[in-house]
């Protein structure tokens, strides 16, 4: 497993425009080697088979893909909540960037490079999220076409979208909570806005360096006055700290997932008058929204992929993307795989 400095786009040496990650042929052969979650703490690499195609799906070699350190270590750690389609075994993965091999419905797709957010296309494991393969089949319209000068950055667009879905719905922070990607991306979308950079809380030390905006502990952090306070950090726990640094009428958006029941003092939210908000997940006008400052140069996602490995080494690269503060975002290279699984 490689560590990548966070100062400059991954040194992986992508495909050429044109070429391929994987052979094509007439007959692509129905199958994908795939990260699968069997249970609490256990993941493997497996060959599964895949659902045939229909006429309005494509077929979509994956390059890349991300580790979620929000739904992915819930369903890693058997934490997540009873949620519709959740079984194991599954395929976790929501973040797959790839090229289409096959496209029935429109061969002039055939070569493109896409965004993939999560495929429900395997025989013998659940697909609830279903990203993390070296093949995919997906509606066509799930496969979104970009133009990256990194593509290996686009498996952060669902965080992205993420981001600006929680400003939609809460309004631009003056406080995040968090300064993991979510919460970068969530600063870094309102600034691409135009909007002010807000201030970031965040208590581990690794996490604590930013160019352009204020990252402090909230110990040291004396305002009360705050309207909009967006919570990326998932701590359940989190209204009772920020509600008091609200001013009247001010709102907390909630853009985490929580595992735990939140609950909340009543008499200083009572006092403050406060709203609460809850983001849920984004929708496709967010993915246009943040593809749309990507392409004005408004939006740079540069610096928040830290890791990368081989899907071989998939049990490490998944504890250290879940436990390593350092490790901002994982990504498995899936250009690596030539061959069946081991």
């Amino acid at each position: 497993m490689d560590h990548i400095e966070t100062d400059s786009p991954i040194p992986i040496n992508a495909a050429e425009p044109g070429s391929f990650p994987h052979s094509l042929s007439l007959d692509i052969e129905p199958i994908a080697t795939a990260i699968v979650f069997e249970g609490e703490s256990r993941v493997a690499l497996r060959e599964l088979p895949l659902t045939t195609p229909g006429a309005d799906d494509v077929v979509v070699d994956v390059e890349w893909s991300g580790v979620s350190t929000g739904t992915e270590k819930l369903l890693f750690t058997s934490k997540m909540p009873a949620f519709p389609g959740l079984s194991y075994p599954l395929v976790p993965g929501y973040e797959a960037v790839g090229r289409i091999v096959q496209c029935d419905g429109d061969r002039a797709r055939v070569g493109e490079q896409v965004f993939v957010p999560g495929a429900r296309c395997f025989e013998d494991a659940a697909g609830l999220f279903g990203g993390a393969a070296s093949r995919l089949v997906v509606p066509a319209e799930k496969a979104v076409r970009i133009e990256f000068d990194n593509p290996q950055q686009a498996t952060l667009l669902a965080l992205a979208a993420t981001a600006h879905h929680a400003i939609a719905v809460g309004g631009a922070p003056d406080l995040v909570i968090g300064h993991g990607v979510l919460g970068r991306l969530i600063v870094r979308t309102v600034m691409a806005m135009g909007g002010a950079p807000p201030n970031v809380w965040e208590l581990a030390p690794e996490r604590s360096l930013a160019n352009k905006y204020v990252v402090m502990d909230p110990e040291f952090d004396g305002r009360d006055d705050y309207g909009a306070i967006c919570d990326a950090s998932g701590d359940p726990n989190i209204l009772d700290e920020a509600v008091p640094r609200m001013r009247p009428g001010g709102v907390v958006t909630l853009a985490g997932f929580y595992t735990e029941r939140l609950s909340f003092a009543f008499p200083p939210a009572f006092m403050k008058e406060a709203q609460f908000r809850i983001a849920a997940e984004w929708n496709a006008g967010d993915l246009d929204a943040v593809l749309a400052l990507i392409a004005d140069g408004k939006l740079s996602l540069d610096g928040l992929i830290t890791h990368e490995a081989d899907p071989r080494c998939a049990d490490d690269a998944y504890r250290t993307a879940f436990d390593d503060p350092e490790c901002l975002k994982m990504i498995l290279d899936w250009r690596r795989i030539d061959g069946p699984a081991i």
